[in-house]
């Protein structure tokens, strides 16, 4: 049986031994996160909800096997929310959809969540009515039944069967009630709660992962009592997928013992935190690095380039791929490259062998 076929499933038990120790470690970093942010200057902290913002869509994204431009997400989360910054692009309507469910969760995360707020985030996902190939039923709950399925054609494993679909206005009123009402359930346990069982309801015909998401960062903002996110959750499942739909598939087996499940999200979410670590350190190199070269003068290829380098660039930099990226002609490409040697910007890296490569002169302090 599926844990939806007992009677009175949602009312789930756990082992508060086995979580409170646990939570409690989760929220004294959540404590420590938000005084450090606090001690830095406001562009700081600025950087660092759009870096973590833009890698919260992102990866929410991919881990349903879809892949968005990252130049795009940020550009329209610093629009939306009114950052000045600089070469922002042009982002399509299926990526400003996904942002603009994320913020309305995570900026309004006071506000009552209801039907017609799950609609809009639903119709924000699928802005064409189509998922991929497929036409879907969009801002309403699906009318068919719904499997989580694996395999090749003709031997399929069936991982969930969710709901029937006469079921599921029930369902989501008691859902939604839970969400809505006040308790003395502490908010992180909520967020826990809340993402496993939207998703065992699975009330759309697509995106369940994504709301369900972002439904548990809409509880964790509030348990951070700040709209200002610095931690991302959704980068943390995609890095442990495998155990996420494992965890998950055993608790939806099971008659409402949400124990493991709860564990490993507090676990996921104490990662979340201790990577934020490595986000805020790479978001002070930036910084450090454009205050000592605030007087040096940068041609446009060359403030693109280098805040990709500072971003995180996949592979070696090379003459090659500073033309592509920049459109512009190999010739031009080394003379930029040569320019920022000069200006003690980059430096060849002496382990290239054949082809050569460049890095960044680290900047160690301001």
């Amino acid at each position: 049986m599926f844990i939806h076929q007992h009677s009175n499933w949602h009312l789930f038990r756990y082992n508060h031994d086995d979580i409170l120790s646990l939570l409690a470690t989760v929220r004294n970093m959540q404590g420590r996160l938000v005084g450090r942010m606090e001690s830095l200057g406001f562009s700081l902290r600025e950087e660092a909800m759009l870096t973590t913002l833009t890698l919260d869509v992102l990866k929410s994204t991919e881990i349903e096997g879809e892949h968005l431009d990252k130049e795009q997400v940020r550009s329209s989360i610093a629009r939306r929310l009114g950052f000045d910054k600089q070469n922002l692009v042009q982002s399509s309507r299926n990526v400003d959809g996904v942002v603009e469910m994320m913020l309305d969760a995570t900026q309004n995360f006071a506000s009552e969540l209801t039907e017609e707020r799950l609609f809009g985030w639903h119709a924000a996902l699928f802005p064409t009515g189509w998922s991929g190939m497929y036409r879907i039923e969009v801002g309403l709950y699906r009318t068919g039944e719904m499997e989580v399925v694996s395999g090749a054609m003709g031997h399929e494993k069936v991982h969930y069967q969710a709901p029937h679909p006469s079921n599921l206005s029930k369902e989501m009123h008691e859902f939604l009630k839970w969400i809505n009402q006040s308790s003395n359930l502490d908010p992180v346990l909520k967020s826990a709660i809340a993402h496993f069982w939207f998703v065992t309801i699975h009330p759309f015909d697509d995106g369940n992962g994504r709301i369900a998401r972002a439904i548990a960062d809409m509880l964790l903002a509030r348990s951070d009592g700040s709209s200002q996110r610095f931690y991302s959750m959704s980068s943390q499942i995609l890095e442990d997928r495998k155990t996420y739909y494992k965890v998950l598939e055993q608790t939806q087996r099971g008659s409402g013992d949400l124990t493991q499940w709860i564990v490993w999200y507090l676990e996921c979410l104490k990662r979340a935190l201790e990577a934020t670590e490595g986000t805020l350190d790479s978001i002070l190199t930036k910084f450090r690095f454009w205050d000592t070269h605030r007087n040096t003068t940068l041609n446009d290829r060359q403030h693109k380039m280098l805040n990709r380098l500072l971003d995180g660039f996949d592979g070696k930099l090379t003459s090659s791929k500073w033309a592509k990226i920049t459109k512009c002609s190999s010739d031009t490409a080394l003379r930029d490259i040569q320019d920022l040697i000069a200006k003690g910007i980059l430096c060849k890296d002496e382990k290239s062998g054949r082809s050569t490569n460049y890095d960044l002169v680290i900047i160690h302090s301001i």
